[in-house]
Parts: C-alpha cells; sequence; structure tokens
C-alpha cells in the first residue's frame, strides 16, 4: 500500500493538496486523531478494505503535542510501514495575511487563547517531528492555486515510473529565494532582455526572448555547463534515494534570463529520461 502523511501549517493548503490527491487515485482522509493512524493502516490493509493509494492528514487538530506525533510515527515503524511525509508549509506572515483574507481563526488560537502569529510558532514547534522527517516539503508562500495544484500532481501522479521527482523553477531573486530549492544557479551574470525596449514586456515563454539571450557566446557556454553538471549529478541523487528535488533558475526580476534558462534546462532532464515539472514562480508579477 502506498501511505502518504499529509501535514503542515494551518492555511498552508493540505486542504487543496488533498482535493488534488483524490483526483490522482488517493483514498484520503482528513484530520484523523494521531491515535487512529495505526488502526487506519491495519483496517486498509484487510481484505476486501484492501487499498493501494491511501492519504491522511495529521496535523495539530489530531495531535496536540509533539509526542503525540512522535508516537504515531513510532507505531507505523514498528508496523514496518512503508510511508512517506508530505510537509506543506508558507512563511509567518503569509500565514497571518490568509488568515486575516478568510477571517478564520487559527485552531491553536481557538483552543490556547494565543493571538494569531502565537498559534503559528506553536504549531511550528509542535510539528517539528513532521517536518524534520519529511519526504517532500512544498512551500506555497508564493504559489498560485494552479502553480499548488501542479506541484502535488508532480510529486504524486504516477510517481512509482519515476525515478525522482523533479521540478525546475524560475524565480526572480527580488522576491527572495523559493525555501523549498535544494540547487540554486544565478543567470544574472548573462545580458538581461529587460533593458532591450522591445523586450522590456515580454518573458522568457516568448522565443523572441529565448533567442537575444542565446544569441550570446556565454549563454551558450554556462548552459551547456550546467547541462553537463546535471547529467553527472542528477543519477547520483537517485542513487543517494532523493525522492524529490526542486532545481531553481534565478535572475533579478524571474521573467527573462531564468525563464530561458528554466525551460532549456527542463526540455535537457527531459531527454536524461527524467519528467519535470517547469515552473515560473515570478512570470506574472506586476511589481
Amino acid at each position: 500500500m502506498d501511505l502518504l502523511v499529509v501535514t503542515g501549517l494551518s492555511g498552508a493548503g493540505k486542504s487543496l493538496a488533498v482535493n488534488v490527491l483524490e483526483d490522482i487515485g488517493y483514498f484520503c482522509i482528513d484530520n484523523i486523531p494521531a491515535g487512529l493512524v495505526p488502526r487506519l493502516l491495519e483496517f486498509a490493509q484487510q481484505g476486501e478494505n484492501m487499498l493501494s493509494k491511501v492519504a491522511v492528514v495529521l496535523d495539530i487538530r489530531g495531535a496536540r503535542s509533539s509526542k503525540e506525533i512522535q508516537s504515531a510515527l513510532a507505531s507505523l515503524d514498528e508496523q514496518h510501514a512503508q510511508y512517506q511525509i508530505l510537509f506543506l508549509d508558507a512563511s509567518d506572515d503569509v500565514l497571518e495575511r490568509r488568515y486575516k483574507e478568510t477571517r478564520r481563526r487559527h485552531p491553536i488560537s481557538l483552543s490556547m487563547g494565543l493571538s494569531t502569529s502565537d498559534a503559528i510558532r506553536e504549531e511550528r514547534r509542535i510539528l517539528r517531528p513532521m517536518y524534520e522527517r519529511a519526504n517532500y516539503i512544498v512551500d506555497t508562500s508564493l504559489l498560485t492555486t494552479a502553480q499548488h495544484k501542479e506541484r502535488i500532481c508532480s510529486l504524486f501522479l504516477n510517481s512509482a515510473q519515476k525515478p525522482m521527482a523533479l521540478t525546475v523553477m524560475s524565480f526572480g531573486f527580488k522576491y527572495g529565494l523559493p525555501k523549498e530549492a535544494d540547487i540554486v544557479y544565478d543567470v544574472r551574470c548573462l545580458p538581461n532582455p529587460f533593458y532591450v525596449p522591445e523586450l522590456k514586456e515580454k518573458t522568457g515563454l516568448d522565443q523572441e526572448v529565448v533567442d537575444y539571450v542565446m544569441q550570446f557566446e556565454e549563454s551558450k557556454t554556462l548552459l551547456a555547463r550546467l547541462e553537463s553538471l546535471l547529467e553527472f549529478s542528477l543519477p547520483l541523487y537517485v542513487k543517494e534515494g532523493k525522492s524529490q528535488l526542486t532545481i531553481a533558475i534565478g535572475c533579478t526580476g524571474g521573467k527573462h534570463r531564468s525563464i530561458t534558462f528554466a525551460r532549456l534546462i527542463g526540455e535537457y532532464c527531459q531527454k536524461l529520461g527524467y519528467c519535470p515539472s517547469i515552473q515560473h514562480r515570478d512570470a506574472t508579477r506586476t511589481l
């Protein structure tokens, strides 16, 4: 049985993740008490109830202490259960803004009488064991709903057929590094199409921008060296047992050079036999 434990911060997008998992064939159970996780495993593996893909949401609604979480995971380990953990995260300021926008109160804020900011900090403390053991960490701070859905699909749709879930992401340094990035390449050293009037409002999704960036010898050389490095290193990550890898490629604003290189590197990784999810985090930003 393919067991996935979904957890993370309240407001980070667990509900959306569960909806996506259901759409791709997982039997999902939300808000399960920590003490019932081992029993659920036993039920799911019995005779006619045998389920092939199960996702359970275990968060602070079902476990109000780190000890409860550690006990639930220890029980799964004792049963020699094969499971993975998906942790949904977001920055504190984004979580606070989401609560203000929805006019909802944080679960811990209600039960412990804490402010939203204090409740988020307490929740992080409680969920620390899950974060440290997570196989997948998805930071949704800057993801749109569509990008969030695409990320979950890229991780778990036909995951058994993939050697490693690979994401190639473009971003702008002016908006901050992607928290989930494992490898970061900086292409700000290349000529910038932003200063070409007819290209300023276009992005690396437009062929004119790609042609401009790749006409320079330094761009061609840099791409060739990055491809050579990836050809050597990606199999090593697979051999080491890494289940997901995010390659982030950044330029100043995340619209021209980074998108160009993300597309080309994504295409190269496909030629190597991977199935990368190619995302452009800041392509639609207007500021």
